[in-house]
């Protein structure tokens, strides 16, 4: 197997080697199609020369032998990775640009890549089949090079600490003084668009916990300043407890370094997604405030049950969705929706905030409807350190 392959003298042999597998599916693509993308794989190999030392077709199967430049930065698997996923693209829109319908009907190209030991030209036969065929297996899953470099950005963010918190003002309508302040997450990743999709993943790769902590400990880094009259909001999952990587103590040590305490800290369980068992959020919620933290529900009437998330929960806030907020003053149902929250509110001894404030009009609406706070860009933009 190893004589598919050249050395070239800007490698050597103990430079590791990756498998890149290309493969394709669809009906009625001729002869003609099958010497375009010689021609394109032709141009391909000069353009990443010496990248590709080698290839072998089998069949529909093409599976070019490459190494990492030496100029190239990334870590091997995420320039193995990228490439692959680089070659996927250009090929598949070129080709289809070539033979569009009918004649590329369902046409689709696989990638998948596999590593090899350094090396490599040593290897013997059955290392490099199960090489090709690891390249083959993941070829054969749509999304699994998106996946793979997803997991390598991820655990990045969470060995170089790759996110940070922006705090917004939450302003009391008695008497307009700033009451506290949410944290809110960014990162800096281009494999994720923001925190939502950051969060979604850990969920999925059970790494709900090891994220979780993280943001929390940014987020109250920056809290220095906060007075010891204000609030800090913090978004947390109702589910964090059943983690198996959760450990309890966490967050009342990186308060401690900062010299706050949990009456300082109100955590927030978003209200998008539906909470299916309630009692074990009743669970989560009173390990917390039997040590002094406090609670509220995010996005209200944004989610699927707000008021029985209410009732069940018993948070002492309720934070009202922009998507009700918005030019609430115009719209009679907001209001009267709005009406239900404060109305609740009022007979549980909760506080109400209204988010996404964006318009004097707004502002003016919900103070006379007696909401107890509100937070949006006209009352203040997020800051990246509270003064």
């Amino acid at each position: 197997m190893s004589s598919v392959w050249h050395s070239d003298n800007r490698h050597t042999e103990t430079d590791p080697m990756g498998i890149i597998y290309l493969g394709w599916n669809g009906r009625g693509i001729q002869a003609a199609g099958w010497k375009a993308f010689s021609v394109r794989l032709y141009e391909e190999q000069r353009r990443l020369s010496p990248t590709i030392v080698g290839k072998q077709w089998w069949g529909k199967d093409l599976f070019l032998f490459v190494r990492k430049p030496k100029e190239e930065p990334a870590p091997f698997e995420e320039w193995l990775l990228t490439t692959a996923l680089q070659l996927r693209d250009r090929w598949g829109r070129g080709f289809l640009d070539t033979f569009p319908e009918p004649t590329a009907a369902g046409w689709h190209l696989h990638a998948g890549v596999s590593s090899l030991q350094a090396g490599s030209g040593d290897l013997e036969d059955d290392e490099w089949y199960d090489s090709l065929k690891r390249a083959l297996i993941q070829g054969g899953r749509s999304d699994a090079i998106e996946q793979r470099l997803k997991r390598l950005a991820f655990d990045r963010i969470l060995q170089e600490r790759r996110i940070r918190a922006v705090y917004q003002p939450i302003v009391s309508l008695a008497d307009g003084k700033r009451f506290g302040f949410e944290a809110l997450t960014r990162v800096d990743s281009e494999r994720f668009e923001g925190p939502l999709q950051l969060f979604k993943f850990a969920e999925e790769e059970g790494e709900s916990f090891a994220i979780d902590l993280l943001a929390r400990e940014r987020a109250i880094d920056g809290c220095g300043a906060l007075r010891n009259d204000q609030k800090i909001f913090i978004n947390m999952s109702a589910h964090i407890m059943d983690d198996p990587h959760y450990t309890p103590g966490q967050t009342l040590k990186l308060l401690e370094r900062r010299g706050l305490s949990p009456s300082n800290v109100v955590f927030e369980i978003t209200e998008r997604s539906s909470i299916d068992d309630f009692s074990t959020a009743v669970k989560t919620l009173n390990h917390y405030r039997s040590q002094g933290y406090q609670i509220a529900i995010d996005d209200a009437g944004a989610g699927y049950s707000s008021l029985q998330s209410i009732v069940e929960l018993r948070p002492d806030y309720i934070k009202v969705d922009r998507s009700l907020v918005n030019h609430i003053d115009r719209d009679e149902m907001k209001q009267h929706l709005m009406g239900t929250f404060v109305g609740l509110a009022r007979k549980m001894g909760i506080g109400v905030i209204a988010e996404g404030i964006e318009r004097q009009e707004e502002l003016e609406q919900v103070n006379e409807m007696g909401v107890h706070y509100a937070q949006g860009y006209l009352l203040g933009r997020p800051v990246a350190q509270l003064e």
